[in-house]
């Protein structure tokens, strides 16, 4: 191994978020590990899961910017889901064996009406292919064992269904909904109300958390570019709560806030759950420092960034 070989391993303390365009057939984590490998990152981490069959907006944080990972979990997503009518599988998307085949005999009035059926607050049955844990395993792990576990049907909400093809068997649909929507149920689920069948045959993600996909970058693109290129691409950690409110503190109360102390906030009687809070660190322009909350006139630190907090 060369001197130069090691040097390129040698891991850094970056920060930031990278919206990658997952490739079709990789795993959010192997996504991850090769791109924290391209960064050279000490940490780093995914925000959601996207299935290996499904391709598109993945968001990757680094360093600080991980602390904030969670609330990407709890983001609305958008999808363009590609489905086949007249067939069942058992994994919902084309991976599996076929289970049934039905004839289609489905209108554009029929799938305009099983759309509506399926828009608003409804019910899903977790897929038995997903990641959902049972007894500390997957559920696609019993499945591939050929077990099948009983699963309570779940509260999501589908914001917007919008049909962009339909022709024969095949339909595309834009998908706007919220955390836990399992895009392959509402494909089967469709189906089922059709009275042909369906199941999935390809999953993009174009949206979520505010971030779109047409600002995301390729694995191969990403390792074109040069490091110092790589590390340009990476949006702020403050990105990740771009929803939220800002508060901006002086001097002093900055350097309260970053040894773990509550300041006084009178811009507020209530309570405010999330705000993103800038501070004065002499850089010259407000620092970010993190995630805060306040109450009756007090703002907390919640999460700060390990690159401010003093001990």
């Amino acid at each position: 191994m060369t001197k130069q070989t090691q040097i390129k391993r040698i891991k850094r303390p970056v920060h930031g978020v990278l919206l990658l365009d997952k490739p079709l057939g990789a795993s959010s984590n192997q996504a991850l590990q090769k791109c924290r490998w391209l960064l050279q990152a000490e940490k780093g981490g995914h925000t959601g899961v996207l299935d290996p069959l499904a391709t598109g907006l993945l968001p990757l944080c680094f360093g600080d910017a991980t602390k904030f990972a969670q609330r990407m979990l709890d983001a609305d997503k958008r999808y363009v889901a590609h489905v086949k009518l007249g067939a069942t599988t058992t994994t919902g998307d084309a991976e599996g064996e076929v289970l049934l085949e039905r004839p289609v005999a489905v209108s554009r009035a029929d799938v305009d009406a099983a759309v509506v059926r399926f828009t608003g607050p409804i019910m899903q049955v977790p897929p038995m292919y997903s990641a959902l844990k049972h007894q500390g395993k997957a559920l696609y792990e019993y499945a591939r064992a050929g077990e099948t576990i009983a699963r309570e049907a779940r509260p999501v909400t589908i914001y917007a269904i919008e049909v962009l093809a339909f022709e024969g068997e095949a339909l595309v649909l834009d998908v706007r909904c919220s955390k836990g929507t399992y895009i392959r149920t509402l494909a089967e689920d469709m189906g089922e109300l059709l009275g042909c069948g369906a199941h999935l045959t390809g999953l993009r993600r174009t949206a979520t958390a505010g971030f779109k996909l047409e600002d995301a970058i390729t694995v191969e693109q990403f390792e074109a570019l040069e490091l110092p290129e790589r590390d340009a691409l990476l949006l702020p950690a403050d990105s990740l709560l771009a929803d939220l409110p800002a508060v901006t503190l002086d001097a002093a109360a900055t350097a309260k806030l970053t040894h773990g102390l509550s300041v006084r906030f009178s811009d507020n009687n209530g309570i405010i759950p999330g705000l993103r809070i800038y501070g004065d660190t002499g850089a010259g322009q407000p620092t970010f420092l993190g995630l805060g909350e306040a109450a009756d006139q007090v703002l907390y630190p919640r999460r700060l960034l390990s690159t401010v907090v003093h001990s």
